[in-house]
């Protein structure tokens, strides 16, 4: 779930809002991240929070390739602390992330087969940027460091508005309290876990998106994706 998002926010906006400097434009003003694409995040490697751009799709420290990044781009908040690679990670305010956006999109199952798929769009607070909690490392591959991350999703079920729509919602750290926390060595792995609770619904809105969203295609920019073709 959660293969896109957005985040069209520039550097200024978002540095009022997440306390972060972010020095470039780079990774922002996106209407369709995709999976393997370079994505602004927020690590803390050395404990001071610092904006990076990295791959989104996790490469694990036993890849060969890049091949199977893709398949690791969110994870279970219910098993992030038992399944490798996130065990490992998890319990590590140094390999914890702030994945940086300011909505997403979810794909609504069509009544019949071969119907294509309706995406929605969702935003919070009326669409102010937030993180979703997310796992990072750096992985050797042939010489050549690659930074990735993935993001955290957990059960929608209590959020209505979510779970109209898919089983599964992304992780959202909606507060600054959250994402200090996040972040924070203070923090271990069963306490992280904790604060992955479902976002309420009362902080959430969904619309229906514009089906071209669904290719994923550097031309497909812009803010006529948000919203459903008349």
């Amino acid at each position: 779930m959660c293969g896109r998002y957005t985040n069209t926010a520039g550097a200024e906006e978002l540095n009022d809002r997440l306390g972060v400097p972010i020095l470039t434009e780079e990774g922002t003003h996106r209407y369709n991240i995709a999976p393997t694409e370079q994505v602004l995040a927020i690590v803390a490697p050395k404990g001071t929070p610092e904006a990076r751009m990295l791959r989104w799709g996790l490469v694990p420290p036993w890849a060969k390739d890049l091949k199977g990044g893709s398949a690791l781009i969110n994870a279970r908040v219910e098993t992030v602390a038992s399944k490798a690679p996130f065990a490992s990670l998890i319990p590590k305010a140094s390999r914890r992330a702030l994945q940086v956006a300011d909505g997403y999109f979810e794909w609504l199952a069509p009544e019949r087969r071969g119907q294509p798929r309706q995406p929605f769009y969702f935003q919070l607070d009326g669409g102010a940027p937030f993180a979703f909690a997310a796992l990072w490392t750096p992985t050797n591959l042939a010489g050549e460091w690659i930074e990735s991350v993935t993001l955290l999703t957990c059960d929608a079920a209590p959020n209505p508005i979510a779970a109209a729509i898919h089983n599964r919602m992304p992780v959202i750290l909606a507060d600054e309290g959250a994402r200090r926390a996040w972040l924070s060595p203070a923090l271990d792995a069963q306490d992280a876990v904790a604060l992955c609770e479902p976002l309420p619904s009362s902080r959430l809105k969904a619309r229906p998106a514009n089906p071209a969203v669904n290719k994923a295609d550097p031309d497909a920019e812009g803010p006529e994706l948000l919203m459903a073709p008349v």
